[in-house]
């Protein structure tokens, strides 16, 4: 369950190539029926900043006849308090924060509900294969904007990228970014950090948009994880999506897969 489409089905991507079926629902009523008429092993609920209401939807789905014992994963990028913590730990059988390496966490709980660890270990490099494979065919030759003014962080997001055939630009500001976009107008998707000096992120992607030919280029904000609640403010701005730091690489090439796949 989970409220951005694009980040569900960049987790249900990820999930699927380890042979896990998914079925994506944003409200309690539709989990329910979904719930109710077919046979599901396990429920990944995302709780955000605008959600709150994680324990009624847990009970919610507890409530219902033979839905008592199904496992459920909490996965929230929230700094949850150890109050909260201990709520939700009632209710939830396995709370996932998300981190730079929180998909494959969720690939590991999800294989201990599903009893899938002996199976994972046996075929994860066959399935690191084909991943990689197919993301390839989406990403190859796809001309991509990183713009960050730490170093550290352009060359970890380069070297990441660069097996799936990417051509990586790099902009170490905001008005960097904007040169290189009107040298390079055919890039496909922005990497774009919120925190910099000169011109930050914000104003950054106001800019772009202002461009016509740029008006629908994707976009992904990367935000700091403190920066609780300005993700909407990042989506305001005009960014297409966001990502937070640290930067869970599995989850990027998951979103990047979906943006770029669609446009």
């Amino acid at each position: 369950m989970e409220e951005n489409a694009k980040h569900a089905s960049a987790l249900s991507y990820f999930l699927s190539n380890f042979n896990i079926s998914l079925s994506i629902e944003n409200n309690v009523e539709d989990v329910v029926k979904a719930l109710t008429s077919n046979q599901t092993d396990c429920v990944i609920l995302d709780i955000g900043d605008s959600r709150g209401n994680e324990y009624q939807v847990i009970e919610s789905i507890k409530s219902y006849e033979g839905l008592e014992n199904l496992p459920i994963i909490i996965f929230t990028e929230r700094n949850l308090s150890q109050s909260e913590e201990l709520k939700i730990k009632q209710y939830a059988d396995s709370i996932v924060v998300k981190t730079a390496h929180s998909y494959q966490r969720i690939l590991d709980e999800v294989g201990l509900f599903l009893h899938l660890v002996e199976e994972k270990n046996n075929s994860l490099e066959n399935v690191r294969t084909k991943t990689l494979g197919s993301l390839t065919e989406v990403l190859s030759g796809k001309k991509i904007l990183i713009t960050d003014d730490d170093a550290r962080n352009i060359f970890s997001l380069t070297k990441s990228l660069e097996k799936y055939k990417v051509e990586a630009i790099v902009a170490m500001d905001g008005k960097h970014a904007l040169e290189q976009i009107k040298q390079n107008p055919d890039i496909d998707v922005i990497l774009m950090d919120m925190m910099m000096p000169e011109m930050d992120g914000y104003e950054s992607i106001q800019e772009i948009r202002k461009m016509p030919k740029f008006a629908k280029l994707p976009i992904i904000a990367i935000t700091a994880k403190a920066m609780i609640g300005d993700r909407q403010k990042c989506i305001d701005a005009g960014a297409s999506d966001y990502i937070s730091k640290p930067v869970d690489i599995d989850q990027l090439l998951s979103l990047l897969r979906v943006w770029l796949y669609e446009s």
